[in-house]
Parts: structure tokens; C-alpha cells; sequence
């Protein structure tokens, strides 16, 4: 494996300045995003989508101890998976340690994806082209 992406949820204000911050500073480029529900940029590095900007809507919820969310955040870490071997054993792992898991896909994308939460507020997203599995 290896380390996919990041992504950072910011409100509409921080969400220009780091996008501002991670392309004039930082020498990302800004490129292709899938068409989410939300808005975002996605920042490229040697051709990868290594950097997920989350623009935070305006009345995003509170948690469950009614304290609000920090203005900026990163969201989750995601690991890339590189072959279906790889994919059956963390599945594997997953069921034996009875840790809970939500799969999701992206059509465009064509990407099978993973995401488990070990601790509360830590989301870490499993990643591998959906061609390796078929």
C-alpha cells in the first residue's frame, strides 16, 4: 500500500487559502474533480490527486456533545491498495478483528473504496481500482 490522499474540510474562507496555499507556496496543481455533492478542489502531484480541499457547508452539524467542529480539519487518510490479494486479506483482517466497514464506489473514478472509522473522528479510507477486482 501506500499512502493515497488527504483531505482537508475548511470553511469557504480557509478552503482559498489553502488552495491558494498549496498551489502558489506549496507548487500543487489544481486539476480534475469528480462531481460530488460538494464543493472542493482536488491538487495534483507528479499526476496524482494527492490533497482533497472540502469546502464545509455553512450549517454543517455539531457533534454529539454540541460542540462545533473546528473551522479547518482534516477529514480522513486514505491507502491505496495495490492488488486484489491485498484488498482480500485487509477484508480478511477486517471481518476477524469484527471492525465495522462501509464500502463505496465512484463510477467515474472506477474505484472501489473502503472506510472504517478505528476511533471516533479518525476515518481511514482503503482504496484500489475497481479492474482489480473483477
Amino acid at each position: 500500500m501506500h499512502l493515497d490522499h488527504i483531505a482537508i474540510v475548511a470553511s469557504a474562507p480557509d478552503c482559498a487559502r489553502l488552495l491558494s496555499f498549496f498551489v502558489d507556496i506549496a507548487g500543487l496543481t489544481e486539476g480534475q474533480r469528480p462531481p460530488f455533492g460538494s464543493v472542493g478542489h482536488w491538487l495534483y502531484l507528479d499526476g496524482r490527486a494527492v490533497l482533497h480541499l472540502i469546502q464545509r457547508p455553512l450549517s454543517e452539524p455539531v457533534n454529539d456533545h454540541d460542540v462545533p467542529r473546528p473551522c479547518a480539519r482534516i477529514d480522513h487518510l486514505a491507502l491505496r491498495v495495490e492488488h486484489a490479494g491485498q484488498w482480500q486479506a485487509l477484508l480478511a483482517r477486517l471481518r476477524e478483528h469484527r471492525m465495522p466497514y462501509l464500502l463505496s464506489g465512484h463510477r467515474a473514478q472506477q474505484e472501489q473504496q473502503l472506510f472504517v472509522t478505528p476511533v471516533p473522528d479518525v476515518t481511514v479510507e482503503f482504496v484500489i481500482e475497481a479492474r482489480y477486482l473483477v
